[in-house]
């Protein structure tokens, strides 16, 4: 599903599988994982076994992916990259940093936030303009709230790879445009950032894709 989201020299790998043969991680990152507790290893691998499959696609060999700060994923010299897990779907994106600038992906249950996180992570002009009326052939499947999480989280793995800056959820403001279409739904979104870096334009570009039980969200900043 991330792969519709973003253009073809970006190589995107993805597995809805919780878990994934043992030996899969190269001893550096069995280290980093070496005191979590199961889900975490699963998330953990299941994410890097999709990210190894992306650098196949840009006939890259494999290579251990570390993890820098805020948890951000370590990749080989002149590729950007983004992973994102959640129950169900794990995925992986990547380019050569000449083609494109940043990128971020995010994928998450289609399913309501908990009670109250809503309103942490959007603004006034968020509620009242990202739940739009239901489009012809719409069942209101989409569930917004959570949408907007996923998009303010594509946002920010595409930010901080550039800056080096934490970007909080009240510093960009989505609005989502939406087509529906077949048995998923899917659109384009805006981000206006609130907090601005010269190293990027105003506002960040993405897209969105809901289906099978997932929300996903992808950002591309093109150079220049």
């Amino acid at each position: 599903m991330i792969d519709r989201l973003l253009p073809g020299y970006v190589s995107c790998a993805a597995t809805r599988r919780e878990t994934v043969p043992d030996g899969i991680l190269f001893p550096e990152e069995e280290e980093l994982v070496a005191r979590s507790v199961p889900k975490r290893v699963n998330d953990f691998t299941t994410a890097r076994a999709c990210a190894r499959r992306a650098m196949a696609g840009l006939g890259l060999p494999p290579v251990a992916v570390l993890r820098g700060r805020r948890g951000a994923p370590l990749w080989p010299a002149g590729i950007i990259g983004s992973l994102t897990h959640c129950e169900g779907y794990r995925a992986a994106a990547l380019a050569r940093a000449t083609d494109a600038l940043s990128l971020g992906i995010d994928a998450e249950p289609n399913a309501p936030l908990p009670a109250g996180v809503a309103d942490m992570i959007s603004l006034p002009s968020e509620r009242r303009w990202n739940a739009p009326p239901p489009a012809p052939g719409d069942d209101g499947a989409v569930h917004w709230d959570r949408l907007l999480f996923s998009a303010k989280e594509s946002v920010f793995k595409a930010w901080y790879p550039v800056t080096g800056t934490e970007l909080d959820f009240d510093e960009a403001e989505i609005t989502f445009d939406r087509a529906a279409g077949g048995r998923a739904m899917e659109g384009t979104f805006a981000a206006r950032l609130l907090r601005t870096d010269p190293a990027l334009p105003l506002t960040l570009d993405g897209r969105w894709r809901v289906e099978d039980g997932i929300a996903a969200t992808a950002v591309l900043v093109p150079h220049g």
